[in-house]
């Protein structure tokens, strides 16, 4: 049994009784109940729906009641809500599929989409910073949840190596290598006093160029480390200089114009998308008076090489300091012919780290900041992961690091990945106990008490919290998840025994219990890119 499974079933009955089509119907989703309600799940769509089927929500809830009342125990609440009581047998059999099916979240449905998610792309100026690293979990973690969901799924870091901020990484490194200070508005940190000191001997020689080539292989390579040290793993680095070698920027501007949707004026052409219901503020320069390519060009020609691969939708993970870029950005991919359901911005803001009492300052064109890499080796990459996925990308974040260097439960990852660590040490212990985890039960004669009952019910509603993940572009509420269950998990842990060699049929199922908690706790923290560790 699985939550999608009942919901399929009562859309069936909703279009049944009431004459729907299935996009009528297609709201019709299931929750968890309030604390006060004793239920299972609960329907609200009765309510939602009394409009548009001119009904009274009562007389709704109790057609749909009695449509479905030969599958499902339901009872009707007003002012129209559908309460469902689950049998023991069904939340046994939906823990027992849970253990032994790798796809029992998955949606075959999803299987049609194949989607790019391109995200931290910093620029290869200097080492990543803390941002980076919300950016790389926020987009590595949806991108393993729509996986895990049934999506096809490639991940792409897109390297800005041209243009004026490259040119003054270079002279920056040159200015190093010199004993000089860098230029104005160049690169100040020791970062690149590290990479002057591995320069050749015959650099002093070299062209502007050479430095600003060294420079970017270096950095890059650095962010490659980073990135693995972080547990992301990229599809693709995709360069930008690839696009040029490719003829992109001019082919997109002849699109775009086959389209109708450019004009010259003043001597540049102009993107004209100011105008119309999903229009930008203005119309943007794409090619400027003096015959050189807009950055928003050449952006437009990297959206369009992502649709031409195939992907039928694209997202980006961007900083807060591209907020405004994205109503241009989402205006020429509508100018290139594609609808809104096919390109996704999603902004983080800014991260914030406090030690102590004290909140850090940090400036990252001064060098005078704190480095991924340096938190890292801190705090951990668990913890890391764990602490930037726990705020949704709407709201600032303020890194604790004492906190996240804490070994006990007032650290959330730490409470969490203790869960998994304490089930997997009771089965350890259940051999020398005297209770077989192998052995089997009659489920037809167990009754179900509230803590198991409740074991098992969230453990079904996690397909629900990564469907709310991926509406809401964010994996903060999946943190929120592992935490209630572990929490549940305490609770059943302190009420009930497991291992109790007198009653080894009810041994055995606490055990059979665990071992999906387990598994799910471990899927969770699998999904978040952080460790399910067996020992603490």
């Amino acid at each position: 049994m699985k939550i999608s499974e009942m919901e399929t079933v009562l859309r069936s009955g909703a279009r049944s009784v009431f004459g729907l089509d299935e996009a009528g119907a297609r709201n019709l989703t299931l929750a968890s109940p309030p604390a006060h309600i004793k239920a299972d799940l609960s329907l609200s769509w009765p309510i939602a729906a009394a409009k548009q089927l001119k009904k009274k929500p009562l007389e709704i809830a109790e057609g749909l009641k009695a449509a479905v009342s030969e599958r499902y125990e339901a009872a009707v609440l007003p002012p129209g809500f559908l309460n469902f009581r689950l049998r023991d047998g069904d939340l046994i059999e939906a823990v027992r599929r849970i253990c032994s099916d790798p796809a029992y979240f998955s949606d075959p449905a999803r299987s049609a989409e194949k989607v790019n998610v391109e995200f931290v792309s910093a620029n290869p100026t200097g080492p990543m910073h803390l941002a980076s690293g919300r950016g790389a979990t926020l987009g590595d973690s949806l991108a393993r949840i729509m996986a895990f969901l049934g999506c096809r799924v490639e991940k792409e870091f897109y390297v800005n190596n041209m243009g004026r901020q490259v040119e003054l990484l270079g002279l920056s490194l040159k200015a190093r290598l010199r004993g000089e200070e860098p230029p104005e508005g160049g690169y100040k940190g020791a970062y690149l006093k590290d990479i002057a000191a591995r320069l050749p001997a015959d650099a002093a020689d070299w062209p502007d160029g050479r430095f600003s080539e060294f420079a970017l292989g270096e950095i890059l390579a650095l962010h490659k480390a980073d990135m693995k040290a972080f547990g992301v793993e990229f599809d693709r680095w995709f360069l930008e200089s690839e696009l040029h070698a490719a003829g992109a920027p001019e082919r997109a501007k002849a699109e775009l114009a086959g389209r109708g949707m450019t004009y010259e004026k003043d001597g540049a052409v102009w993107l004209g998308t100011s105008s119309g219901m999903d229009s930008d503020d203005k119309d943007r320069v794409l090619v400027k008076s003096d015959g050189r390519n807009t950055y928003f060009l050449n952006d437009i020609a990297y959206h369009r090489d992502k649709f031409g691969r195939g992907f039928t939708k694209v997202i980006d993970i961007w900083g807060a300091d591209h907020h405004g870029y994205v109503p241009r950005m989402e205006a020429a991919v509508s100018a290139l012919g594609y609808g809104k359901d096919a390109f996704k911005v999603v902004i983080h803001q800014m991260v914030a780290l406090k030690r102590g009492t004290e909140l850090v300052k940090m400036s990252k064109r001064e060098g005078d900041f704190v480095s991924l890499k340096e938190l890292i080796d801190e705090v951990g990459t668990d913890a890391c992961r764990f602490f930037f996925a726990m705020h949704s990308p709407n709201s600032h974040m303020t890194f604790d690091i004492d906190l996240a260097k804490k070994r006990t439960n007032d650290n959330p990852v730490f409470y969490v990945q203790y869960v998994h660590a304490r089930i997997c040490s009771i089965f350890n212990n259940a051999l020398e106990k005297g209770v077989d985890p192998a052995r089997g039960f009659d489920a037809a004669k167990l009754v179900l008490n509230e803590e198991e009952r409740g074991l098992a019910l969230k453990m079904m509603m996690m397909g629900k919290v990564l469907e709310a993940c991926l509406r809401d572009w964010s994996p903060h509420q999946l943190t929120t998840y592992l935490s209630e269950l572990s929490a549940l998990f305490h609770s059943f842990y302190d009420k009930h025994k497991v291992l109790d060699p007198s009653a080894p049929e009810a041994s055995a199922f606490r055990l059979f219990l665990l071992k999906g908690v387990k598994n799910v706790i471990a899927s969770g923290l699998g999904l978040l890119g952080v460790s399910a560790p067996e020992k603490m």
